[in-house]
């Protein structure tokens, strides 16, 4: 095992909850809280001795309600949705409220930060290490056994981990646009971008380089025919170029990216994608998969591979979307009922 034992359990939890400042707390919406916990983990990629890591949470939901994991991509965070202590929607806003397909009346939501390799002190960050600081975030906070783990494309890499090695911890999976393993032509992707940041911070061009990257990975997060139907049009010159309608899309989310995200965070959790692999076998916990049938970057084929190599215990739906990668943050309407049935009946 990966993480140090200590009289009260499996993690050590060595500090309190830090809430988090907030100068406004409006009274609406379901309760929430945003603070820290610091506990101790084994890092994978790191030498035997513990090292200390400092999670940031969120919890929402009706007081003393069964617990849903909620976890997303990497670029997500644990902002899922507003509450009363945080007003500012979240990356998941649509499907996490009340009455909504993780209705906040009936579950409450945990989710966290994702670590990088800095916050794990080591060169390199893994999917077993996002799931032994969740099971140990569970610990700490007196949390048994969560009802469900909702986990979409790295987020439910790591609830694959997490199942694996703390099955005690949760009831179901509900595994959205992530499998077992990455697809090689999406890390050879992946492999590019990571150079392009690379060579950013060695050139003294790190806005630049992490705007590009985001750019190619903008590229692969869509499906063709939406794009194909949102950027028609002639090109047209600007400041001496010219430009696609696509162009100016993808410049913007750029921009936006490397105003946001650090190099070595992106570099980290990236890499973390194209180091994860699961053997389904080991795998007993009951199982819904979804997947869309634009994904480029999670092709149909895994996701029926990872189904047939889970057994019995897992299922599958598929959507028919235009959205690529990116139908989790956009098939809204379609993802609500199959999260409250996943919720409701189990999830296969």
């Amino acid at each position: 095992m990966t993480f140090e034992c200590s009289s009260s359990g499996a993690f050590e939890s060595i500090g309190v909850d830090i809430p988090a400042c907030r100068d406004h707390a409006p009274q609406r919406g379901a309760p929430g809280v945003m603070a820290n916990k610091q506990l101790r983990i084994r890092p994978k990629y790191a030498p035997s001795e513990p090292v200390k890591v400092e999670v940031a949470y969120q919890l929402v939901g009706a007081a003393g309600a069964p617990v849903v994991l909620v976890q997303g991509g990497i670029s997500a965070h644990r902002s899922v949705c507003a509450h009363r202590a945080d007003a500012a929607p979240g990356w998941w806003q649509p499907l996490v409220g009340i009455g909504k397909g993780i209705d906040l009346s009936r579950f409450r939501v945990l989710s966290i930060d994702w670590l990088d390799a800095e916050a794990c002190s080591t060169q390199s960050v893994s999917t077993e290490d996002q799931a032994d600081a969740l099971a140990g975030l569970l610990e700490a906070l007196f949390i048994d056994k969560v009802h469900a783990f909702v986990g979409a494309s790295y987020g439910a890499m790591v609830g694959l981990a997490l199942a694996l090695r703390h099955p005690q911890r949760l009831d179901r999976l509900v595994l959205i646009a992530g499998a077992h393993r990455p697809h090689p032509l999406a890390s050879a992707q992946r492999a590019i971008q990571r150079d392009i940041v690379r060579l950013g911070l060695a050139s003294g061009q790190v806005d630049q380089a992490m705007s590009l990257a985001r750019q190619l990975a903008m590229t692969t997060y869509r499906g063709t025919s939406e794009m194909a139907q949102r950027f028609q049009g002639e090109a047209e010159q600007v400041d001496g170029c010219w430009r696609r309608p696509v162009e100016a899309w993808l410049q913007r989310h750029g921009k936006h990216f490397a105003q946001t995200f650090s190099a070595q965070r992106f570099l980290a959790l990236s890499e973390s994608i194209d180091l994860h692999s699961i053997e389904p076998e080991m795998i007993q916990i009951p199982t819904r998969l979804i997947g869309f049938s634009s994904d480029r970057l999670v092709p149909l084929a895994d996701l029926f591979e990872l189904q047939q190599r889970l057994g019995i215990t897992a299922s599958i739906d598929v959507l028919d979307s235009p959205y690529g990668h990116d139908a989790f943050l956009k098939e809204y309407e379609r993802l609500t009922p199959i999260l409250r049935d996943a919720l409701d009946h189990g999830a296969y």
